[in-house]
């Protein structure tokens, strides 16, 4: 329609929204708002996070939360100018576009140079060289790239709503048609996500994990000794525990290597694993388990740990090793696995699998133990790292569950999701920052980054126990979906000593900047991020406090321990 201009006959086309003016919204110029706001968001994703990263992850970051904030600030623009009706003239726009190119590129080289003093301070604290490969023509490449990808996506799901709002206008009014435009394209998406891109994504990891299980790593033969799980006599074949199965009994200590340490006589340690294919359910699995610990005479050794395995049915080496040392062989450690998949898709998919398979194991083994005499039992200790420790905490309501029904659990690398952590973080005593909580003075709960930290409280520590190994740069414990849209505590004063000072909050930057350190989380030294190493150690003498030792022999453990790593 058009309208008569005042005093004329001549006709004006009627005021019309720049995208319907022109349907192909993919090919529309970039508003000033949306490049403005970008640019302050890619500046500020300079800013350091939890962990060190490299250019190429730097650009990413970049260029993700450039789109962000482009979304933001073209948004706010377009509501501005509505409310407002007011547009700058002709001049004033270009005088803005010149500041804004010019004021941007002088932004980016200083907040490019700025990052890498950043990171190299973090680098430092962290124990690392301080020499950093770092580009910035490279990293505004990569972040021109995944700025327009994100953004060509962006645009085009928009064309298609309005392509979809404009057809349902011919049957219904405007705003129902708007809202059914709306409604269905996110139907198709969720669709085509959840339906065909995730699905395919998972099925894809499946069949390679699955593939992967079936192998066996280098090095690594069939055990002949009757205490490990896979020997001829064992209930659960070899060919059943899947490869991290395998590693786990194949790489078990013998009563010589441990004599050798300890210098005093050692028994054969007992390694039961029960493997995703040894039985159907995780009922039958927990049940093999138990069958198993009884044929390897566990229930009569000194100590009985059950360990919460990561999505793949890895445990780390140290886990059983300290123990084997610690009490000459007179152990037994027992795990099973629900899943052969990476731990961070076993967290998206088989978070409930985890559960079940704990809970599970600790009921039918806690039943078992339970019926003995109370005077001539092993302690019953549990363990999970990382995802192991998620399931680990969700086979119990909460901590006095846990703490009346075992002598105590070493819990490292807590995800953020971990109910009894969540319960007794939040319960926390005054003043004890949230990386590291002090819990009832320290009584039975004890958080550390540092080993010493554990007996630093002074207060009496009774038994049972309860060991978080906890690291204030780890992203797998502080990763959370409310980064977005709040600052976390773990970023209040007093900071972790290997916090950089200056990181800062930022609504979708700071997600964004988490979100890839998860990805990195363990390719920092031990004592940092998601790396533990031989602190492990530390913590079973802490939890356990065996008979006859000494921090002496800690020290030494974790030094035979790291020789044999290395070595």
């Amino acid at each position: 329609m058009t309208e008569p201009v005042a005093g004329t006959t001549e006709s004006v086309p009627e005021a019309v929204a720049p995208e319907e003016r022109d349907p192909r919204v993919v090919r529309r110029p970039l508003g000033f708002a949306g490049l403005a706001i970008a640019l302050l968001f890619v500046c500020l994703s300079f800013t350091p996070s939890l962990l060190p990263r490299a250019w190429v992850v730097q650009g990413a970051i970049s260029g993700l939360t450039a789109a962000i904030g482009y979304g933001l600030g073209a948004g706010a623009g377009s509501l501005i100018a509505k409310i407002a009706r007011w547009e700058p003239a002709p001049r004033i726009r270009k005088i803005g576009w010149r500041v804004l190119i010019v004021g941007g590129a002088v932004a980016f080289v200083l907040f490019d140079w700025l990052g890498a003093v950043w990171q190299r301070d973090l680098r430092r604290q962290m124990g690392l060289h301080a020499h950093l490969a770092r580009d910035g023509v490279l990293i505004l490449v990569v972040t021109v790239l995944v700025f327009a990808l994100v953004l060509l996506v962006a645009r085009s799901i928009r064309l298609g709503t309005r392509k979809i709002n404009h057809v349902l206008a011919r049957f219904v009014p405007k705003p129902v048609a708007y809202v059914g435009a709306v409604v269905v394209t996110v139907f198709i998406l969720v669709g085509f996500v959840q339906g065909f891109l995730l699905k395919a994504l998972i099925n894809v990891a499946n069949e390679t994990a699955h593939l992967a299980n079936g192998g066996t790593s280098e090095g690594i033969t069939q055990p002949r000794t009757a205490n490990l799980s896979g020997a001829p006599q064992s209930y659960v074949p070899w060919h059943t525990l899947g490869v991290k199965g395998r590693d786990f009994v194949g790489q078990a200590n013998t009563a010589e290597e441990i004599t050798k340490f300890t210098g005093r006589p050692a028994k054969e340690p007992v390694r039961v694993y029960v493997g995703l294919e040894s039985a159907d359910t995780s009922e039958e699995q927990a049940d093999l388990a138990v069958r198993e610990l009884e044929r390897t005479g566990a229930f009569e050794r000194e100590v009985l740990v059950i360990v919460g395995t990561t999505g793949s049915g890895w445990i780390g080496e140290v886990v059983p090793d300290s123990l084997e040392h610690m009490y000459g062989g007179d152990s037994a450690v027992v795990a099973v696995q629900y899943s052969y998949l990476p731990s961070w898709i076993s967290f998206l998919v088989d978070k409930t699998k985890a559960t079940s398979a704990s809970e599970d194991l600790v009921t039918a083994i806690h039943e078992r133990w339970s019926k003995l005499p109370a005077d001539d039992r092993p302690k019953l200790a549990l363990f999970g790292e990382s995802l192991g420790s998620y399931g680990t905490e969700t086979a119990f309501d909460e901590l006095t569950n846990l703490t009346s029904r075992t002598d105590g659990a070493l819990l490292v690398g807590p995800p953020f999701d971990n109910p009894i952590w969540k319960q007794v973080t939040s319960g926390r005593d005054s003043g004890s920052p949230v990386w590291r909580p002090v819990v009832e003075n320290g009584r039975t709960v004890r958080f550390s980054q540092d080993p010493k930290e554990l007996r630093a409280l002074g207060a009496e520590w009774g038994f049972p126990r309860v060991v978080y190994l906890q690291n204030a740069s780890d992203p797998i414990t502080w990763w959370d979906p409310t980064l977005i849209v709040r600052s976390p505590d773990w970023l209040d004063d007093p900071r972790g000593s290997d916090v950089s000072r200056h990181m800062q909050w930022y609504p979708f930057i700071s997600f964004w900047q988490v979100t890839a350190d998860l990805a990195f989380s363990t390719s920092v030294p031990d004592g940092h991020g998601h790396s533990f190493g031989t602190n492990i150690v530390d913590g079973w003498a802490a939890l356990l406090e065996p008979k006859g030792w000494t921090d002496q022999d800690t020290a030494r453990l974790k030094e035979h321990l790291e020789g044999r790593t290395t070595g």
